[in-house]
Order: C-alpha cells, then structure tokens, then sequence
C-alpha cells in the first residue's frame, strides 16, 4: 500500500508584508484625480486575489479591479480601480499621499 504525501500549502504572508507603500507620483496623483485609482509597490509574488485581500484588511478599499505590473526598477506595482461609492482622493488622504 502507497501512501500518498498531501503537499502542504504555502505559507501565506501577512497583509502588510504583500503591500509594502503607496505610490506618490505625479502620475499617481492624476489618475486619483481623474480615474479614480490608487498605486502601490506590492509583494513581487503576491496575486491579484491576495493583495485585493490585503488591501481590504488594512485600509479598508473595496477593490473593483486590479492591475498589476512590474517597472524596470524590479518592483511590483498593483493600479486598484476603486469602486464608485470610495473616493480615491479621500483614501490618499488618510494614507498620507496628499
């Protein structure tokens, strides 16, 4: 008789360690003026699902969707489409981006 091993799932990491900062650009800054979006500089690993988790845990942002990239510097950065009763500018606000 084989016995079969269970995998064992991955360590999840905690919110704060999948998003580590808000981005404050100037370009940043439009698009939560204009588009309302928000920018962070994520977890490299970190999915769409995890940091849509994440951000709903520590600030409380109801995420329509989520873009990810990563820039030349090698940094992960998530563009997250507020829903249309969130503000982004009131959100950069009490984040410290404004």
């Amino acid at each position: 008789m084989k016995m079969v091993q269970e995998k064992q799932k991955p360590i999840r990491k905690l919110n704060n360690e999948i998003v580590k900062h808000a981005v404050a650009s100037e370009k940043a800054i439009r698009m939560m003026e204009y588009e309302n979006k928000l920018q962070f500089i994520v977890e490299r690993k970190a999915r769409k699902n995890e940091i849509k988790q994440a951000l709903e845990s520590l600030f409380g942002i109801k995420a329509k969707r989520i873009n990810t990239y990563v820039d030349r510097a090698g940094e992960k950065r998530a563009i997250v489409t507020l829903s249309k009763d969130a503000v982004a500018l009131d959100i950069g606000t009490q984040l410290g981006i404004m």
